[in-house]
């Protein structure tokens, strides 16, 4: 990446949380040659880390651009698989959208990786950082307030330790504690959803195509993997959550089916499923005095569109972006900056996800054929398919800069 000399010796900057978004910024930060501590309730191992799990994880093609700046996306490109097209489309209804990477002059929109397989890739990237400092398993147990930073206590395997930070991130998910002992409060929406997601073997091949499907039941997605195999991602209303969880193999292929219908012919191999509760949760505030917020603990979105850690990752590189820089990395100045370089990227997207499900899953007849023109304007209107190919490969608002590097 090319960042600015590094900040202050004195100036250590505490990431809690080792997830997805809080290991890149640790990475990012370490490249840049700041001070970093990364406090992270796991053990240092995919297998142990529950933001490494099942889920196939679209990233967008900023996300790959960024995760190839702080030298993550040469250990995970082997394992991942291009999408060259997506369509979107309803139930039903005639209109849909079409988004072509050829069209666009790029060679794919983005890519589908297994979580797990960019989980162990962020672990490869964090044993080699030079200055990074990682307690694992460790978890925070309190904060104190100092005059320039934080006072943290962090309980480890070894007994209790204290760090003392010049700016504190929350990385630490949905729940976040570090959210909570701030002081930040949060809107929560619970959209009374829950996500399933495994692995398929459709009848015919992907070719590189992504899918997004709506019904009045929710959207289901389809995403290209290897070997012929693809990520299904399937919402179901929480009320029949339970009974969809008990059902057989066969059963379960078999509502898939007519969710998705036959694009790709006979659905088969279903993997094992996990459900995934859906909620939205946003930060009312993204700063706090020597404090900020990253990823899910500034905002969880709805799945629809896979915008969750796409949107995280390009919180962490700004942030990284402006702290390599500073010579104090918690200042209020710079804390102003980051949330009112976030702000453009961050509300539209949590928009775009919400009202998305609620416009395109909504059963009132009615708005069938203004859904149907919408997706037929994407389609065939050309600035309005040049900005949803811009936003759908993530770029939107002020990005960060690594994310406009090319992916060789």
């Amino acid at each position: 990446m090319n960042i600015s000399p590094p900040f202050a010796p004195d100036g250590n900057v505490l990431v809690v949380g080792g997830g997805l978004v809080g290991a890149s910024l640790a990475i990012a930060l370490d490249a840049a040659g700041c001070r970093v501590t990364l406090v992270e309730a796991a053990a240092p191992r995919a297998d142990a880390q529950p933001s490494y799990d099942e889920r196939n994880l679209a990233l967008a093609r900023a996300t790959v651009n960024g995760l190839d700046a702080i030298g993550v996306w040469p250990l995970a490109a082997a394992q991942a698989t291009p999408i060259r097209r997506i369509r979107v489309s309803r139930a039903g209804e005639f209109g849909s959208a079409r988004l072509d990477a050829a069209r666009h002059g790029v060679d794919a929109l983005g890519w589908t990786l297994p979580a797990r397989e960019l989980g162990t890739s962020l672990l490869r990237r964090l044993d080699a950082c030079q200055r990074l400092v990682r307690l694992a398993p460790a978890s925070l147990t309190s904060l104190i307030k100092l005059a320039d930073g934080w006072r943290a206590q962090i309980k480890t395997s070894d007994g209790i330790q204290h760090s003392d930070a010049a700016l504190l991130v929350g990385a630490d998910g949905t729940e976040s504690f570090v959210r909570a002992q701030l002081g930040i409060e949060a809107d929560v929406h619970d959209y009374q959803q829950t996500l399933f997601v495994c692995t398929v073997t459709p009848e015919r091949e992907h070719a590189n195509r992504a899918w997004e499907r709506f019904s009045d039941e929710g959207p289901i997605a389809m995403l290209p993997l290897a070997e012929r195999r693809c990520g299904l991602v399937l919402t179901v209303s929480s009320d029949v959550a339970a009974d969809v969880t008990a059902m057989s193999d066969a059963d379960f292929i078999a509502l898939a089916q007519r969710r998705f219908g036959w694009h790709l012919g006979r659905l088969s191999r279903p993997g094992r499923r996990h459900p995934y509760a859906i909620k939205r949760v946003a930060a009312r505030n993204l700063t706090a005095p020597r404090a900020v917020l990253v990823g899910n603990a500034a905002q969880t979105v709805h799945p629809i569109g896979a915008q969750g850690f796409n949107l995280g990752l390009r919180d962490a590189l700004t942030l990284a972006e402006l702290v390599a820089g500073a010579a104090d990395p918690g200042a209020q100045e710079l804390l102003e900056r980051y949330a009112a370089r976030r702000a453009p990227d961050r509300t539209g997207t949590m928009a775009m996800s919400h009202d998305l499900v609620r416009f395109a899953c909504m059963p009132e007849p009615w708005l069938a054929p203004f859904r149907s023109l919408a997706l037929l304007a994407y389609d065939r209107v050309p600035p309005l398919q040049k900005l949803l190919a811009r936003r759908g490969m993530g770029f939107r608002g002020q990005p960060p800069r690594a994310v406009l590097e090319r992916v060789p």
